[in-house]
């Protein structure tokens, strides 16, 4: 009963983080009200915590590897208690933002060693669906944080944070499973974690997440320049690509098992591009929605295929391995309105079109190379 218990708690760390993260997202009036900040600066409350997460993952797993993953994820998710009580308890803007950052950071301490942790009880064939779970986990998280953050809010958008102090420790109370805890120590190094077939795995993630989930940003800019929708329409239509996610993410997963983690990146990434390019194409709003929601779908063939490439094989030091894609998939989504939307904003239809060639030619060209083993890789 109490593993069962551990591995239930292990997937909703998978929920937790995302979650966390976004769920500012739907409060920013109330935050900028309270604080007395513009909505710009509102907005901040994001960048804060996906900023020092996405940059802490580059070597958090390998730093938890060596510190021992049940220790780590502990001492991760008690950080997250005190950091998510301090957000509760801000009385000003700058303390609020550090306390988020502090949460992206502990954050960063959990994914990976979750993931490196599910790798180690899954038998190889069934690795595909169980990330899959733990990867409709994540997208429940993401797309439900704007709804429960809007609730609390309505009330006081500080119980949205007492709520996730309380599930945090329980949590941490929770731990990992008796195999992880059993894997104490290891010698990890960070070439270990950035050998070449890890950096390229990371690439994929990186250019798959920029070119399919990061272009919710320029579809909610075509979606008020072309078809006048407003703030609450245009967030309707980009939830489509969570929800499909959310549903899609575990029959992903046991697909991948079927035809292989490097077949699902390929298909994932050239199937992607044709959504994508029609959205910023087509002038028909009901079929920019279906096609938008199904991008949910190949982007968890990538998603799901690149974990599985990396956390599938005997490699050493998976966590750190799996880490360094994390992160660099959130660099990824990071960078695409950066990269996309000076386009957009010059051409329109090119904004998407680029995009759509990028995801399309570079899985096919990465992944067309052979695997070379060596002692490196």
């Amino acid at each position: 009963m109490k593993q069962r218990i551990t591995l239930a708690a292990l997937y909703a760390g998978g929920f937790l983080g995302p979650f966390a993260g976004g769920i500012t997202t739907s409060m920013l009036p109330e935050l900028g009200h309270d604080f007395g900040v513009s909505p710009q600066a509102a907005s901040y409350s994001l960048t804060a915590y996906l900023v020092p997460f996405a940059a802490f993952m580059l070597f958090s797993g390998t730093l938890g590897a060596r510190w021992g993953a049940a220790r780590s994820v502990r001492v991760a998710y008690l950080v997250y208690v005190v950091a998510s009580v301090v957000c509760a308890l801000a009385d000003s803007y700058s303390l609020f933002l550090g306390a988020r950052a502090l949460q992206g950071a502990a954050n960063a301490f959990t994914t990976p060693l979750l993931l490196a942790a599910i790798a180690t009880i899954t038998t190889p064939e069934r690795l595909g669906r169980t990330l899959g779970l733990f990867s409709s986990l994540q997208a429940a998280g993401q797309t439900s944080a704007p709804l429960l953050g809007g609730v609390a809010a309505e009330v006081n958008w500080r119980i949205a944070f007492i709520g996730v102090a309380v599930v945090s420790l329980a949590l941490a109370l929770a731990g990992l499973p008796e195999q992880m805890r059993e894997r104490q120590r290891t010698q990890a190094t960070l070439r270990s974690a950035w050998r070449p077939s890890v950096v390229r795995a990371g690439w994929l993630a990186l250019v798959g997440w920029a070119c399919l989930g990061g272009m919710n940003v320029l579809l909610a800019l075509r979606a008020e320049d072309v078809f006048g929708l407003s703030a609450a329409e245009r967030g309707l239509v980009l939830t489509g690509f969570g929800v499909v996610g959310l549903l899609s993410a575990r029959p992903v997963g046991q697909g991948i098992d079927r035809i292989g983690a490097r077949r699902a990146v390929l298909i994932g990434s050239v199937a992607g591009a044709i959504p994508i390019a029609l959205v910023g194409t087509l002038t028909w709003l009901p079929a920019v929605i279906v096609l938008w929601a199904s991008t949910g779908i190949a982007a968890q063939l990538v998603l799901v295929g690149v974990n599985a490439l990396v956390l599938g094989g005997e490699g050493p030091n998976r966590a750190g391995a799996v880490s360094v894609v994390q992160s660099l998939r959130f660099t990824g989504a990071a960078v695409s309105p950066l990269a996309f939307t000076p386009l957009y904003q010059a051409e329109p239809v090119l904004g998407f079109l680029i995009p759509a060639a990028l995801v399309a030619v570079n899985a096919p060209v990465l992944l067309a190379f052979p695997r070379r083993k060596s002692t490196s890789d």
